[in-house]
C-alpha cells in the first residue's frame, strides 16, 4: 500500500512540468506605415532612428520655468498621483501573495490540557496533564500550472498598473500645462484689453471735448461710454477666468488655491517642434497602449486558470510533533508523534459550471483584445488630429496676424478722419470692435496652437516607453518599494 502512495505521489510531481492553458502570444495590432498629416507638412517631420524622442520632462521644451516648477510638484503633491501609486503597490503586494503559493505553509499550535477524572467516570480517579508541541504542514505541488497562471495573471495585473500610474501621471501633467497655457492666454487678453481701455478713454476725452466744442454730438460721447464700458467688464470677466484656471492648478500640485499665486506671463513665440517617432513605435510609448496590452495577457492567464479546474488537485500533508504527560520528558525521542499522507480531490460533475466559467473568461479574452485595439486606433486618431490642429493652426496664424495689421491701419484712418470732422464716431467704433476682436483672436490661435502642443506630446506618450514596466522578478524586489533605488519613469514615486 505504501509503495502505491509512493508511485501516486511521484507520478503527479512528475507532471508538475505539464500546464494547461493557452500560450500568450501580443495580439496584432496594424500601425499605419506613415502618418496622413505629417504628408507635405515642412513643419512637423518623422524622426529618424538617431534623432532625439522625447524625455520624460517634455514640459521644459516649451521655456517657462514657471510650468517647470509646477510640473515637478505633480510626482510629490497630487493625490490622484498617489491614489494610482498605492493602488500600484496593492497590486505588486498580489504578486508576493500568489508567488508564495509555490511554497508549503507551515504551522503550530502547542497546547497544554488538564484533566480531572472524577470517581463516578469510570476512570481511575485523578489528575493528568499532558504536553502537546504539534507542527503542521501542508502542500499543494503546482499541478497543471495552477500557481505559475496565478503569479503571470498578477504580474500581468500589476504592470497594467504601473502602466495606469503612468497614464494618471501623463494625463496629470498634460492637464496643469493646458491650464497653465490657458492662464498665460488669458493674461495676454488682459493686456490687450488693458491697452484698447486706454485707448477707449482716451477717445471719450477727446469726444468729450469735441462735444463741449460744438463739433460732436451727444451720441458719440454715449458711444464711446458704452465701449469702454464693454472693455472694462470683459476684463472683469477675464479676471474670473485666470482666478479659475490658477485654483485649478493648485488643486493639481495639491496645495490650497490660497496658497499658489501664479505671476503673469505671455507667449512669445509657436510652440516647438515635437519629435514624433515612426508609428510603430507608438505602440511601445503609450502608457495606456501598455496597460491595454496587459490586461490581455492577464485576460490569457484567466483563460488557463480556467481550464485547470477540470484537474485534479494533490495535497500533501505532515504533522509532525512532541506529546508527553511530562513537559520534563517533552522534549525527548519517545515523545514523538506523526502522521503523514497524500490527498487528492477531483470534480466528477458539476452540470457545465466549469465549462460555462471557461466560456466567460474567454469572451473576457475576446473583449480585451478588442479594447487594446480599439485602443491602438484612437491614440493614431489623437496623433492625427492634434498634428492637423497644429498644421492648420500655423496657416490660421499668419492669417490673422494679416487681418490684425489690416484692421490697426483701418482705425488709425478712421481716427485720423475722426478728427477731421469728415466722420462720425460710429465708423470709429465699429473699427475698434474689428481691431479688438482680431487681436484677441490672434491670441486665441496662439494659445490653441501651445495646447496642441500639449495634447500631441500626451498622444505621443509624453516620453515613456513600455520597457519601464516592472518585471515578475523587479515587483517582487524590496528595492521596488524604495523609489531613490529606482531610476524607471514606472516606478512608484513617495514623499
Amino acid at each position: 500500500m505504501k509503495r502505491s502512495w509512493t508511485l501516486a505521489v511521484v507520478s503527479f510531481l512528475l507532471c508538475s512540468a505539464c500546464t494547461v492553458g493557452p500560450k500568450y502570444q501580443r495580439p496584432v495590432a496594424v500601425a499605419p506605415p506613415a502618418l496622413k498629416e505629417l504628408a507635405g507638412n515642412d513643419q512637423w517631420k518623422m524622426a529618424t532612428p538617431s534623432d532625439e524622442l522625447l524625455k520624460g520632462k517634455w514640459w521644459e521644451a516649451f521655456g517657462f520655468p514657471e510650468l517647470n516648477r509646477l510640473e515637478e510638484l505633480v510626482n510629490i503633491d497630487n493625490q490622484n498621483v498617489k491614489v494610482a501609486e498605492a493602488q500600484f503597490r496593492q497590486a505588486r503586494a498580489l504578486v508576493d501573495l500568489n508567488h508564495a503559493n509555490y511554497y508549503p505553509t507551515i504551522g503550530s499550535a502547542p497546547s497544554i490540557t488538564q484533566t480531572d477524572s472524577g470517581g463516578n467516570s469510570g476512570r481511575l480517579a485523578g489528575t493528568s496533564q499532558s504536553f502537546s508541541l504539534p507542527a503542521t504542514v501542508s502542500w499543494e505541488p503546482d499541478l497543471w500550472g495552477r500557481v505559475r497562471l496565478a503569479v503571470e495573471n498578477a504580474s500581468a495585473s500589476a504592470q497594467v498598473s504601473a502602466a495606469d500610474l503612468e497614464n494618471v501621471r501623463l494625463s496629470t501633467q498634460a492637464t496643469l500645462a493646458a491650464d497653465y497655457f490657458a492662464l498665460v492666454g488669458n493674461d495676454m487678453q488682459q493686456a490687450i484689453l488693458q491697452n484698447t481701455i486706454a485707448a477707449y478713454q482716451r477717445n471719450l476725452q477727446l469726444t468729450i471735448n469735441r462735444y463741449n466744442g460744438g463739433v460732436a454730438s451727444k451720441s458719440d460721447v454715449t458711444l464711446a461710454q458704452t465701449s469702454l464700458a464693454g472693455a472694462q467688464a470683459q476684463s472683469t470677466d477675464l479676471r474670473i477666468a485666470r482666478a479659475t484656471n490658477e485654483h485649478a492648478i493648485a488643486v493639481l500640485v495639491g496645495k490650497n488655491p490660497s496658497e499658489l499665486s501664479i505671476p503673469v506671463a505671455k507667449i512669445d513665440g509657436p510652440p516647438p517642434p515635437i519629435p514624433i517617432a515612426v508609428p510603430s513605435l507608438l505602440l511601445e510609448r503609450r502608457p495606456d497602449i501598455a496597460a491595454a496590452e496587459r490586461q490581455v495577457a492577464a485576460a490569457n492567464a484567466n483563460i488557463g486558470i480556467a481550464q485547470t479546474a477540470y484537474y485534479p488537485t494533490l495535497s500533501l500533508s505532515a504533522t509532525p510533533g512532541l506529546l508527553s504527560t511530562s513537559l520534563a520528558n517533552l522534549v525527548t525521542w519517545g515523545s514523538r508523534v506523526w502522521s503523514a499522507g497524500p490527498s487528492v480531490s477531483q470534480t466528477l460533475f458539476d452540470f457545465g459550471r466549469r465549462n460555462a466559467n471557461i466560456q466567460g473568461v474567454q469572451a473576457n479574452y475576446d473583449a480585451t483584445v478588442a479594447t487594446y485595439r480599439q485602443t491602438v486606433l484612437s491614440a493614431f486618431q489623437e496623433v492625427e488630429d492634434d498634428l492637423a490642429n497644429l498644421r492648420y493652426l500655423a496657416e490660421e496664424a499668419v492669417q490673422q496676424q494679416e487681418a490684425v495689421v489690416a484692421a490697426e491701419q483701418a482705425l488709425d484712418l478712421e481716427l485720423a478722419r475722426y478728427r477731421a470732422g469728415t466722420d462720425s464716431y460710429l465708423n470709429v467704433i465699429t473699427t475698434q470692435t474689428i481691431a479688438l476682436s482680431d487681436e484677441q483672436a490672434a491670441v486665441s490661435i496662439l494659445q490653441r496652437r501651445m495646447l496642441a502642443a500639449v495634447d500631441l506630446v500626451k498622444a505621443l506618450g509624453g516620453g515613456w516607453d513600455a520597457s519601464t514596466l516592472p518585471t515578475t522578478d523587479q515587483m517582487r524586489s524590496a528595492a521596488l518599494a524604495n523609489p531613490d533605488t529606482t531610476k524607471t519613469v514606472a516606478m512608484p514615486v513617495n514623499r
